[in-house]
């Protein structure tokens, strides 16, 4: 056919033509080995909802990816993300296609990385959420398939935290990827070739938690789209994934031009080009090149039919290329690396926050946005947090209850899975499109009602009540219902590993009552009109003892007090009244002096002075060491562009004021209301000065108190709590709260990476928008400090936060926002939210002794003790305590204050703790058939301390875990395990890479042995893992004592 003959001759020469290029016989000798990943970056949720998603695109990529890996063997493909995995799994794949999967993994054709159920993001979440949705998933993946992640994927998070590269040398990675940081630092490190080094993140854990950490070059984890010879973009054959439904005909938009003989010089050339650039950026041969980018792979038949061609035709000429190209998973490309056996830099406890992309775009707008989303996801964990530790102590001491721990083990698995969604980087950041914020919420508030139920089965029956019925205050709120008459029995959880004394506040229908405890002893609490003034607000002061929860009746004065047969409750005790006084309302002066009429409000820690010519606070006193400073709180705004054409904008994700904040009030209201307990200081700030008393915008409800003789003060005497309200915003508005204070601080602000360690902010100067990248996220606790003397800001939600003056905090508080940009109008993500929110903060002042308690009370905060509350029905109101808390005496707490119960869980896995055993069972299908194993218990242990930071309490901590954990039952065996569970500690091992500060440094494996006695010694930071197995133990039924 001569046809074919010239086809042939033609194409031949058109190659060679495309092989005399400048420069490809470079690096002949050796030459760059190219480890081509393909992936599909998969949202869960962002701009689509999962729903949504896995119709029109997610269920295909492993649907069609498992499909052609099975055809042709040198195709390989890493998973990340487990929450699309796993709904596939379970509702598309069939026997067949799951069969094939185990094949695959098998084979290490299919290689699954990260392993979380998202792709977490970075900046504003807590550490126990990272820890629970990386569990999550790592434990599916284990039970299913025997399979451990060892290496994380982490390339759309926006910005790098220090605690990450930890968490994941905990869970037993070997390598950690990221890509998002600093425009102006990634430049500079591909210039000098540092994208790779390794990461000793915690300054106390150093080299024993260190990982080799990759950073993307500037193309990040997609191809580059640009061909030269095309109009379309490169390397995406199946195009553009479509919503809601995939196209009948299987044409998506913007699908590369195919590989053909035509094409695949040009084709050759741009990948080539691109391998080599960035091999240029790196010190080994070894390319990393990752093939996919969001929502790619829905049809993996044509991408491969494409590349098949493209990367044989690359390495027929590798000599003419220098370039050879392989499928990869990135395990293999790490391990290339790892071989080389190059020395390392060493990164110590840096982070990359904050995150710009260009000059005018720094990524710090979302730390704040969307903050009513953020509440609900820290309230929702702390909801698990307690059912979690409350479930698991009702079967060690309630074993044949009779709640069926079936359900309530399913109820709990709902709020794990919601809670881990919603950690995803556009989840929790506020950066998702209003329809996906539903469903977020949606699924929160579905597994928070879900826990509740289970709460409440534990407590009615455990307590003797099954026939009152009990509910639950708002998930973010600690009001109740309001109660007409009768009794209100409201009972009340600490789920914290210590004892505390603390005040709860309910909501009540009426100004006289009196509280008792359930033995019928007087309770002190104070009632006072609440800020709607149609209800009462119930201040109870409670002791709890860890992990236990106590009953207490509240009763309206008017109602009869049946008296029981010891004579208890004869006097009808009251509450303390709390009195309201109403100052006049004080328009802002613009003098920078204004009068200086001082009231003083006081507790045993802090004197706070006001001033009455401003309705505005003008100094805290620390009463331990009688320093005083002076500070102001206002309200602020800054104005956004919402126009492209005149500037840069601010939107979910980016922080672009137009200049410098405006104060947002002209006039400011005050009330003040005395108590016996509790002292609330009340300002409404208005817009304008003849607005209705209702009509404020902002307000801030500061509360101190006092502690009664024969209770702990310590950690509630410390703190001053402080509720705002704000808006709703008027649009292109962002809302912040500035503290000025007479500190002298050099603009120098602490805040933590996820509650987990603090960082040292210094004050940066840039060429482009200093104002916006001077912004940090704060997860739990900031501080500022002069000499020996702090402020502590303490937040149950994260926030932005800076320090834009010397001496100065701001706290971005809300967000409403509407810009032109066409890619955030075709995403409906304006960010356009009009609601009001609420956080609280608790401010602490004094020395670094005195302040040393802000790990404890931060998550104090965080994790409030849980109310439930409801009627009281039956003859017996009173019943002896199943806690038998002495009134006189606080029992000794179940950890010392510098060690913290992180989880105190039955997770319910069917796997066996025994690697080898493990895998057996998943082979004979008996890992399918078994039951949730609920004799496991799962216990971490974190040290909340770093190194130096305080004389005593960063010692290192002996424990003895059977002694410890007697109160729950009698330990049987106990193992020390991964972070996430799945590797027992003592057999795993982590890869060791040569650095720069290699001298005198022991590269083996360490291990860690528990003794006989179940004796550890916790050192500083440290975060120990383990799985207990008690004896069974006979049912109790009465004196359960949590």
């Amino acid at each position: 056919m001569p046809g074919l003959a010239a086809l042939v001759t033609v194409a031949t020469l058109g190659m060679l033509q495309c092989l005399r290029v400048p420069g490809a016989s470079a690096r002949k000798a050796g030459g760059i080995q190219a480890f081509v990943i393909a992936h599909s970056h998969m949202d869960v949720g962002w701009v689509y909802t999962v729903q949504e998603s896995m119709h029109a695109y997610a269920a295909n990529v492993y649907t069609t990816v498992v499909e052609e890996l099975v055809k042709g063997k040198q195709h390989k493909f890493i998973v990340v993300e487990q929450e699309f995995f796993r709904l596939w799994w379970d509702k598309v794949a069939t026997d067949a296609q799951k069969e094939q999967v185990h094949k695959l993994l098998d084979e290490g054709r299919l290689e699954f990385v990260i392993g979380g159920q998202v792709m977490h993001d970075e900046a504003v979440t807590e550490l126990s959420s990272q820890i629970l949705q990386l569990t999550e998933g790592h434990g599916f993946l284990y039970e299913t398939f025997g399979t451990r992640p060892q290496f994380s994927w982490h390339v759309d998070p926006f910005g790098a935290s220090a605690t990450t590269p930890t968490v994941f040398a905990l869970a037993g990675f070997n390598a950690h990827l990221i890509s998002r940081i600093d425009y102006d630092e990634k430049e500079m490190m591909q210039k000098n070739k540092k994208l790779q080094f390794v990461w000793q993140a915690s300054p106390s854990l150093a080299q024993q938690q260190e990982i080799f950490t990759h950073i993307m070059d500037q193309y990040s984890y997609c191809v580059p789209s640009f061909l030269p010879f095309s109009n379309r973009s490169g390397f995406y054959w199946n195009g553009i994934a479509v919503f809601p439904d995939p196209p009948k005909d299987g044409i998506y938009p913007n699908m590369s031009l195919p590989v053909t003989n035509e094409t695949i010089c040009a084709y050759a050339k741009t990948m080539v080009s691109n391998i080599k650039e960035r091999a240029g950026w790196f010190r080994s041969s070894h390319v990393l090149w990752p093939w996919g980018c969001d929502k790619q792979f829905f049809n993996a038949t044509v991408q491969f039919k494409n590349m098949d061609p493209l990367m044989d035709y690359i390495n027929q000429h590798t000599d003419e290329f220098g370039v050879t190209v392989q499928y990869a998973t990135l395990s293999e490309y790490i391990r290339a690396v790892h071989n080389a056996n190059l020395t390392w830099d060493v990164r110590k406890n840096q982070d990359f926050l904050p995150y710009s992309s260009e000059p005018f775009q720094a990524w710090t707008g979302f730390y704040a946005s969307r903050n009513i989303l953020k509440g609900l996801a820290r309230r929702a964990n702390s909801f698990l947090y307690a059912c979690e530790s409350l479930f698991t102590l009702y079967l060690l001491r309630y074993p044949l209850g009779s709640v069926d721990k079936f359900w309530a083990l399913q109820q709990i698995q709902h709020l794990r899975w919601a809670v881990s969604e919603v950690q995803h980087h556009d989840a929790v950041t506020g950066t998702e499109s209003p329809k996906v914020r539903d469903m977020y919420m949606a699924h929160l508030f579905q597994g928070i009602w879900a826990v509740k139920l289970v709460m409440a089965a534990i407590f009615q029956e455990t307590q003797n009540t099954p026939e009152d019925k009990l509910d639950f205050p708002l998930p973010y709120t600690q009001d109740t219902r309001n109660t007409e008459d009768g009794i209100l029995q409201i009972t009340v959880y600490n789920p914290l590993g210590w004892n505390i004394t603390t005040i709860i506040n309910v909501s009540v229908a009426y100004s006289e009552v009196s509280v008792y405890d359930d033995a019928g002893n007087t309770v002190p609490s104070q009632i006072q009109k609440s800020v709607s003034h149609n209800t009462f607000d119930l201040y109870v002061l409670v002791r709890l003892n860890a992990l236990s929860y106590r009953r207490y009746l509240v009763k309206h004065e008017k109602s009869a007090c049946t008296k029981e047969p010891d004579g208890l409750c004869s006097k009808n005790p009251t509450s303390f009244r709390g009195r309201v006084f109403t100052f006049d309302r004080k328009p802002v002066s613009k003098s920078k002096n204004p009068g200086r009429r001082l009231r003083s409000l006081m507790n045993d820690c802090y004197v706070l002075m006001l001033n009455e010519d401003t309705n505005l606070l003008y100094s805290i006193t620390d009463r331990s060491s009688q320093k005083t400073v002076k500070i102001k709180q206002e309200f602020l705004e800054y104005f956004a562009n919402g126009d492209v054409k005149q500037g840069p904008i601010s939107d979910n994700y980016i922080f672009t004021p137009k200049g410098l904040p405006v104060l947002v009030s002209q006039s400011i209201g005050m009330e003040i209301v005395t108590g016996k307990l509790v002292t609330e200081i009340r300002q409404y700030f208005y817009s304008n000065t003849s607005a209705n008393e209702q009509d404020y915008q902002y307000a801030i409800f500061t509360r101190i108190y006092r502690v009664l003789d024969g209770y702990d003060a310590s950690m509630l005497c410390n703190r001053i709590e402080q509720e705002y309200i704000v808006g709703p915003l008027n649009l292109n508005r962002e809302a912040i709260v500035s503290m000025t204070t007479d500190m002298k601080t050099d603009r120098t602000i602490y805040t933590d990476n996820n509650g987990y360690q603090m960082m040292k902010r210094l004050y940066k100067s840039y060429s482009n928008n200093t104002l916006a990248r001077n912004y940090y996220p704060v997860v739990r606790t900031a501080y500022i400090e002069e000499s020996d003397t702090r402020l502590v800001i303490l937040s149950e939600r994260a926030h932005g936060i800076s320090s834009q003056a010397d001496g100065q905090l701001e706290v971005m508080l809300h967000r409403r926002l509407w810009n032109n940009k066409a890619w955030n109008l075709g995403y409906n993500l304006t960010l356009n939210d009009s609601s009001v929110v609420r956080p609280l903060f608790w401010l602490m002042l004094g020395s670094k002794a005195t302040t040393s308690s802000l790990h404890q009370s931060g998550l104090a905060l965080e994790f409030r003790p849980i109310i439930m509350y409801g009627p009281v029905s039956g003859k017996k109101t009173f019943v002896t305590s199943h806690n038998s808390q002495s009134n006189s005496s606080v029992s000794s707490g179940f950890l010392p204050p510098n060690l913290h119960l992180l989880t105190l869980c039955l997770p319910g896995w069917r796997y066996n703790s025994n690697h080898t055993m493990h895998l057996q069972n998943i082979v004979k299908g008996k890992s399918k058939q078994s039951e949730p194993d609920f004799r496991r218990i799962l216990l971490r242990i974190m040290h909340l301390y770093e190194v130096g930071e305080d004389p005593v309490l960063s010692q290192p901590v002996t424990v003895n875990l059977k002694d410890l954990l007697k109160v729950l039952g009698t330990v049987v065996s106990i193992e020390e395990r991964s972070l996430t569970g799945i590797w027992n500690i003592n057999t795993l091992k982590r890869w060791k890479w040569k650095t720069t500060q290699q001298d005198g440094r022991d590269l083996k494996n360490d291990k860690r042995w528990l003794t006989k006695d179940f004796i550890i010694t916790i050192q500083p930071k440290e975060l120990r893992t383990f799985f207990i197995y008690f004896k069974e133990q006979e049912n109790y039924k009465e004196n359960i004592n949590f």
